[in-house]
């Protein structure tokens, strides 16, 4: 685990200067979230980029549980420029960054082989959004994406909430989202987690025990765009119905997995009901002996392996080599505007984008 030399304000070891900049006449800045239970986020206003996540393990001992930087210069320049951030407007892929919406085709910008990923080069993981600290638990964030923007069609008013728990150690996303066009809207964060701890390197999570709450998965291509097929998890490598460990299978001789170089692959979420909140997923770091549970309303969740992590420093001299990182990242599935018979993506005006996920830290029993 890296020291990270706790601040007299603050576990992780960040400092406000680090992070105070002008860009294009907005001020960015450090935002310091604590609970009851000794629980620390810090977060910025660039990208909504979280930079720890501070939560103990079974001998009390906290520890940074998520990627990030310790300066605003390293976020913005970050070789990983969706580390930790939110993504937005669309998250995952959109096969060759067209999709046609009402009979007219829009061209987005690309930014990931043949295809859109993630909003594109300049989503919302590198805007300077509104920033609003209410209390010592919450942080609200605003970003008004014009029409047009990375090819998008509609003025879209987005809201986003960073709340702790006080009763358990859980990090609460809110997102809401109106337009004043009929647009495509795709909102995820894009945490990539290591729950022994982020060091020098930090450790693989190939030991990371993980279930998924799906029946099914939605198969890629060789640039990663799905298919179009529903496919069952049995007797596949993709099958966390049961607790499965990372490293068991992502090397099998199976063309999803070598499509992906890894496991980059969004899970089909078993729902009784469009919209309801539950468990999506868990994860334990058996050594540590921390827990992250993930629960949320969205149909989807891209389980992501930190494959083509490249070995790079993020904060306090931490490195963050290949499979270091495990993401969960709830969302509507990849590429959804062009499959129609996947759940469909689309807001129009008078309709309001919500969605709930939220990531709870615990000690494994």
């Amino acid at each position: 685990m890296i020291n990270t030399a706790p601040m007299e304000n603050n576990l992780s070891g960040l400092e406000k200067k680090d992070f105070q900049k002008d860009i294009n006449n907005k001020k960015t800045d450090l935002f310091i979230l604590k609970n009851s239970q000794g629980m620390e986020v810090a977060v910025t206003n660039y990208g909504c980029a979280i930079l720890s996540i501070m939560v103990p393990d079974k001998n009390g001992k906290y520890a940074n549980v998520i990627l990030g930087h310790d300066s605003i210069d390293h976020v913005i320049n970050s070789p990983e420029p969706f580390l930790s951030t939110t993504i937005g407007r669309y998250g995952n892929r959109i096969a060759k960054g067209k999709f046609t919406l009402y009979g007219e085709e829009h061209q987005l910008a690309i930014n990931n082989g043949p295809n859109s990923l993630h909003g594109g080069p300049t989503g919302f993981h590198t805007k300077v959004w509104d920033a609003v600290q209410p209390d010592a638990t919450t942080v609200i964030f605003n970003y008004t994406s014009p029409d047009g923007e990375e090819g998008f069609p509609g003025t879209l008013e987005v809201e986003m909430t960073y709340r702790l728990e006080n009763e358990t150690n859980a990090l609460v996303i809110e997102y809401r989202a109106t337009t004043d066009k009929a647009t495509i809207v795709n909102l995820t964060n894009h945490g990539f987690f290591n729950l022994a701890g982020i060091a020098n390197p930090s450790p693989t999570v190939l030991n990371n025990i993980v279930t998924i709450n799906a029946d099914f998965y939605v198969p890629i291509d060789e640039v990663s765009v799905p298919t179009g097929e529903i496919l069952k998890v049995e007797g596949t490598p993709m099958d966390f119905r049961t607790p499965h460990a990372v490293g068991e299978r992502i090397d099998d001789k199976f063309q999803q997995l070598i499509n992906g170089a890894g496991y980059d692959h969004c899970y089909v979420l078993n729902k009784t009901e469009s919209g309801e909140l539950n468990l999506a997923a868990t994860c334990t770091e058996p050594v540590s002996g921390r827990t992250m549970e993930v629960y949320t309303t969205e149909n989807g969740v891209q389980l992501y392996t930190g494959n083509w992590l490249g070995g790079f420093t993020g904060a306090h001299g931490a490195t963050f080599p290949a499979r270091s990182a495990i993401c969960f990242e709830a969302q509507c599935f990849p590429d959804t505007p062009n499959k129609p018979h996947f759940p469909s993506a689309v807001l129009l005006p008078g309709d309001e984008y919500q969605q709930i996920t939220i990531y709870k830290f615990g000690i494994q029993e």
